[in-house]
């Protein structure tokens, strides 16, 4: 869909006649490619096909050192470099200690939850959030 004009794809899983989509991503060969999914599964899956590894919450542990080593034995399983492969943890805990063990292992991303609350609720939140990654950035 990003390359060919119209672009089809016949296969055993997915099947499309000729489709157009537009705007095409300015990034080439195409922008990243982030996947979800959990270790060992899903990460062998994202360094496999995709430019980035999204470990699922709560099922895969959020720890830095942890997840370099994950990152590290899957790349080198195929033969790929570990810094082809981000590593993005969404619905992280919003913790100092932990975004700086994250940092220093070399995990790229961290998304904070910012819950569907009233206006005065959600902005002192996120003064916390930027207090927090504020020098971080």
């Amino acid at each position: 869909l990003w390359a060919d004009d119209p672009a089809e794809y016949h296969g055993v899983q997915v099947d499309f006649g000729p489709a157009h989509q537009n705007p095409k991503p300015i990034q080439l060969p195409h922008p990243p490619i982030h996947v979800g999914g959990v270790a060992p599964g899903g990460l062998r899956r994202a360094v496999a096909y995709g430019n980035g590894w999204i470990p699922i919450g709560g099922r895969t542990a959020v720890d830095g050192a942890h997840l370099a080593r994950l990152r590290v034995d899957a790349c080198a399983e195929v033969g790929r470099d570990p810094s082809e492969v981000e590593v993005s943890i969404y619905s992280a805990p919003a913790e100092a200690a932990l975004l700086d063990d994250l940092t220093e292992n070399g995990i790229e991303r961290a998304v904070f939850n910012v819950p569907s609350l009233p206006r005065d609720e959600v902005l002192p939140l996120l003064d916390e959030y930027a207090e927090l990654i504020s020098g971080r950035v």
